[in-house]
């Protein structure tokens, strides 16, 4: 496997005037998560859960943030949030559509659901709407082998998914579960 090399030194970073680190953030982040780690850099992982949880995203500027909250060079924070997939570095949309692309949801018809999704998104895999409604990922195993393919909407599992059914199913999810989980 080849290392992909990003040029982190000279990523643009968008500012607004309010910081997204807030006092509150680092308050409860110095008294409840750095005692547990004997290096302030050990709490950069639940650093960028904090934002994220908080923004539904990570953005460069609360990268720059936590970083010098943390004492880091800014390089090592955008070069770990983007290592890890868990880590969003540009906004999602309110519904989030993953897609388990493991190897039983292959073979019973993965290819052929996400390509459903697709269409009744007008989006590739890895883009959101331009309503901002829905944002289209594939997963590896969402544990629902014996029921493949299956899907998350949000945090709703749907198994037993049949490509035709999708354009159904996701108006259906919306109207049910409202705004969804997405942060704006």
């Amino acid at each position: 496997m080849a290392w992909i090399t990003k040029n982190s030194a000279a990523m643009k970073v968008e500012k607004r005037a309010e910081p997204y680190l807030t006092e509150a953030m680092k308050a409860d982040l110095t008294t409840r998560i750095l005692p547990r780690y004997e290096q302030k850099q050990g709490a950069l992982l639940p650093c960028l859960h904090t934002i994220q949880h908080a923004y539904g995203w990570i953005p460069g500027q609360a990268m720059l943030e936590i970083a010098e909250f943390l004492g880091i060079p800014p390089g090592n924070v955008i070069d770990t949030a983007s290592f890890y997939e868990e880590y969003w570095l540009k906004p999602k949309g309110k519904h989030l559509i993953q897609v388990c692309r493991s190897i039983a949801c292959e073979f019973c018809g993965q290819k052929e659901v996400t390509q459903a999704c697709k269409s009744a998104l007008g989006i590739d895999v890895g883009e959101t709407t331009d309503d901002g409604r829905f944002t289209l990922i594939e997963m590896e195993c969402l544990g629902s082998c014996g029921t493949a393919p299956a899907m998350l909407v949000d945090e709703a599992l749907y198994e037993n998914v049949q490509p035709a059914t999708i354009h159904k199913l996701l108006g259906e999810h919306e109207k049910v579960h409202g705004h969804g989980h997405g942060h704006h």
